[in-house]
């Protein structure tokens, strides 16, 4: 599927892994709109790529559907990327024996999972509605897991069952909406260097990236960028769920 005046929407887009990602889809000639709600830098990342903004939070109904309304004025909506995501540790029961908070195991669930399944029913239904390609495409969604649904480290919890959750509906969704001719990948990245992990000592992101099987550093948010432009535009990529970690495999902490 060819991006050239498409219009493609990316969550999470104002830094970090959707922004690079936003930069990739717009070099390939699509219409980016990014969705967040870091006002000042998705605007900067809109600027830059010629696109749109808009203040969006992605587990509320109305404000996607305004996202997915604004990105079709820009062109025919074919392309969504799923990188909105929150991740704070907490151990289910601390060392002062406490609970986990409730509240903060729904809020990372809500984001990660249900915002990303918001997101997803929302730009795949007005997907349906436009043109087959000549491909025989109408459209491709691509999702952000993590290694963390696989290899879930201490004070994980949350974080893990969100993105487990992501992994686990990849397929039924990719089934759901064969019909429609959309379909449907997802990208479980390991360490990357993103905002998140910026603000360690240059010794402990060493220590990270040394970790990785090979090669031995962080991933970087162009390389995520690059697979996820691959899935949105390889016909016969459908379905999948693809680790881009190196090879690390996590251990407790």
């Amino acid at each position: 599927m060819k991006l050239e005046g498409v219009s493609a929407i990316v969550t999470g887009g104002a830094s970090g892994l959707g922004a690079a990602t936003a930069r990739r889809l717009a070099a390939a000639g699509a219409r980016v709109l990014v969705v967040d709600l870091q006002d000042e830098l998705g605007e900067a990342v809109a600027a830059d790529v010629n696109g749109g903004y808009i203040h969006t939070d992605v587990t509320d109904a109305g404000q996607v559907q305004a996202a997915v309304d604004a990105a079709m004025e820009m062109g025919p909506l074919r392309a969504l990327v799923n990188c909105a995501g929150i991740g704070r540790p907490a151990r289910t029961v601390d060392r002062d024996g406490n609970p986990h908070d409730y509240g903060h195991f729904k809020s990372v669930l809500y984001v990660n999972l249900f915002g990303t399944f918001n997101c997803i029913r929302l730009a795949a239904a007005a997907m349906s509605h436009v043109d087959v390609t000549e491909n025989g495409d109408r459209g491709a969604i691509v999702n952000t897991a993590s290694v963390a649904a696989f290899d879930g480290q201490i004070g994980q919890a949350a974080y893990s069952a969100s993105k487990g959750g992501v992994v686990g509906m990849t397929l039924p969704i990719a089934r759901d909406l064969s019909a429609l001719s959309i379909r449907v990948n997802t990208i479980a990245p390991g360490l990357i260097d993103t905002p998140l992990l910026a603000g360690l000592p240059e010794e402990a992101r060493e220590s990270l990236g040394q970790q990785v099987l090979y090669p031995k550093r962080l991933g970087r948010p162009e390389e995520y960028a690059e697979l996820a432009y691959f899935l949105l535009t390889h016909g016969y990529m459908n379905g999948e769920t693809i680790r881009m970690d190196g090879g690390i495999r996590m251990g407790p902490k």
